[in-house]
């Protein structure tokens, strides 16, 4: 799809939703909605272009959020992708599902909880297109979905003799699901990519397809803050020699590198953008536009060279926050382009789009729904966010973290000896660490104290 054809989806979507007797299909119906939940992998919250990247071109997840709502504050609570896979499909924190690398398969009866098996059970029809990213016991896959279609490397596939990216395989996946699925029933597509996620195993790390390849050639990317040397010299010898700094010597370790790696990153994201609108089209040429929701978010963020580090897994802003769009066309009057700054995460989307579904919600999530905050952006929602992240790799320190609305506390469990406080307000890069300001130590107590009373709340409901 070329640039003029983003603006032919963009501007049939738009003309559809200007069209007679649209405000009436806007209003919220008793008739269940169909839901699209698209999930990206590694993309941080300011990879968007309307999230003030003035670089990075995302015409239809910026034309999606002009018509819909942003959560400006959106945080993953573990920064990897299998253990937020689980939190996204359950509603519950790592340390209450369990479930991370090298632990067993996720059991039926936790995932008899999880929101494609209660849809399912509710009538809809549900699929999963891309990346599954869990284990499950055996029989659980079929109990969750009518159509699973899971994906993996590498990200160029043979096709009757075509090269083609994985990504556009997602497109096509996604739009078979549409086009073959039954029309007497509401249904749910969970599209999971594989991108921007580098390949690890690849020199290149960042493929993209070729359409996107020409974008980014004559931009110079800036360097981030905090990527100076002397923020990584600071840092304690296990933070120095964990896998953040090897990836990091992967992709960000010369200037010439950074610039190839982060427009590749980029232009993957592209390829996303791209099937996102070959999506809306279909939903406008079947006439379901009015009627489905469509929620966007990302399993973790990802370091750009902050701190000397790439990759994720610690509990600073680029590895946590995360882009979250939901562009529901019931809502009356609708959003436009509204932007919610109240605290939301990957556990919200469960409990949100079964309540969305009219379906009840599970006592034992610890998510909560956004529906109430997406009605009344300006009611009390949530002061606090507990991170944690508990995979026991010799690389990746295990951590927990307490962000307030304008401070961050972050302990190391294997490593007491070190702690970060930030303030926030002051100092969004968190650039400057204040555990060892005797005048913050009083603060250092209490949000130590309230981080520890998180992790019990967080392991309540096994």
């Amino acid at each position: 799809m070329k640039r003029r054809d983003f603006v032919k989806t963009l501007g049939a979507c738009a003309a559809a939703l200007a069209a007679p007797g649209c405000a009436r299909r806007r209003t919220l119906e008793p008739s269940p909605p169909n839901i699209i939940l698209i999930v990206t992998d590694d993309q941080r919250y300011d990879a968007l272009g309307c999230a003030g990247n003035p670089i990075i071109h995302t015409p239809v997840m910026d034309d999606l959020v002009s018509r819909g709502i942003r959560f400006e504050k959106a945080f993953v609570t573990t920064p990897i992708c299998t253990a937020s896979r689980a939190s996204i499909f359950t509603g519950l924190y790592e340390r209450s599902h369990g479930y991370t690398f090298t632990k067993p398969p996720l059991s039926s009866a936790l995932m008899d909880k999880s929101y494609p098996y209660l849809l399912r059970r509710a009538g809809y029809h549900t699929g999963l297109v891309g990346k599954f990213g869990i284990k499950v016991q055996d029989g659980v896959v079929n109990a969750m979905f009518d159509r699973f279609r899971s994906t993996a490397y590498p990200y160029f596939k043979e096709e009757d003799g075509e090269k083609r990216h994985l990504t556009d395989i997602h497109g096509d996946l996604a739009l078979a699901f549409l086009r073959e699925r039954p029309n007497d029933r509401p249904f749910c597509l969970s599209l999971s990519f594989w991108a921007p996620h580098a390949d690890d195993g690849s020199t290149q790390q960042y493929f993209w397809p070729e359409a996107c390849g020409e974008l980014y050639r004559d931009v110079v990317i800036p360097p981030p803050p905090t990527s100076e040397p002397e923020f990584f010299e600071a840092l304690p010898d296990f933070l120095k020699s964990s896998l953040n700094r090897v990836r990091w010597s992967w992709r960000f370790d010369t200037p010439e590198k950074y610039q190839a790696m982060v427009k590749g990153y980029y232009r993957m994201i592209c390829g996303i953008d791209r099937v996102i609108g070959r999506l809306q089209e279909e939903l406008v040429r079947q006439g379901i536009e009015h009627n489905t929701v469509i929620m966007f978010i990302s399993d973790n963020g990802y370091f750009l060279g902050e701190r000397g580090f790439a990759g994720k897994w610690l509990m600073h802003e680029p590895s946590i926050r995360v882009p979250l769009i939901i562009y529901d066309p019931r809502l009356s009057p609708a959003p436009g382009g509204r932007v919610i700054i109240e605290p939301a995460l990957n556990l919200d989307l469960a409990p949100t789009l079964l309540e969305m579904a009219g379906v009840p919600v599970p006592e034992k999530m610890q998510g909560r729904s956004l529906v109430p905050l997406m009605r009344n952006p300006t009611r009390p929602f949530r002061t606090e966010v507990f991170c944690e992240h508990l995979w026991n790799h010799p690389q990746i320190p295990r951590t927990e973290a307490l962000r307030t609305g304008g401070w961050k506390y972050i302990r190391y469990m294997d490593h007491p000896e070190y702690e970060e406080l930030y303030d926030l307000t002051d100092d969004p890069y968190e650039s400057r660490n204040l555990a060892s300001d005797p005048g913050q130590s009083s603060r250092l107590q209490n949000m130590r104290r309230r981080c520890r009373e998180l992790a019990e709340q967080a392991a309540s409901k096994k």
